[in-house]
């Protein structure tokens, strides 16, 4: 994502309102069967962004414990008002990053998958392009990501 200025999301009724000052980090399309759940569809796009790098412009915001099959649970982060996922802390992490869920975003076409992830569970009539790669649970950070992603991620 060269040339990037910043995006800007928010929920369904207008209530949440956020930036991204940053480029994401990587983008995840995730199939596993608890983003399948948490979303009512086939898999969930996140943007990685540092915590820091996402400013909320409008409204306040609600973060719900669920549990997550790693064991280190999510913070699902939604406006109070529609209940719309703008947002998502996970495992290790914590709050260190945002997981900024891509539909949000007023521009989606701006943050295309860098990875298709947990493909062992994906819906049979998801089709996948050659283009992006693809693994069937998680992967090495070190074989996917670019230098300078892995860079910012270390910093935080």
């Amino acid at each position: 994502m060269t040339d990037f200025l910043s995006l800007e999301g928010g929920c369904a009724c207008g209530h949440v309102r956020y930036q991204l000052l940053r480029a994401p980090m990587f983008v995840h399309c995730c199939h596993c069967t608890c983003c399948q759940t948490e979303t009512g569809s086939a898999f969930a796009i996140n943007a990685m962004v540092e915590s820091d790098q996402v400013e909320l412009l409008e409204g306040e915001v609600e973060s719900i414990d669920t549990p997550s099959p790693s064991g280190l649970g999510q913070l699902i982060v939604r406006c109070p008002a529609c209940k719309v996922a703008v947002w998502s802390h996970y495992g290790g992490a914590r709050q260190a990053i945002k997981f900024v869920r891509v539909g949000s975003l007023d521009e989606p076409d701006a943050c295309p998958p860098d990875i298709h992830i947990y493909t062992s569970t994906k819906q049979n009539w998801v089709q996948l392009s050659a283009e992006v790669p693809v693994v069937e649970e998680y992967y090495q950070r070190s074989k996917y990501w670019p230098p300078d992603s892995i860079a910012r991620f270390k910093k935080v």
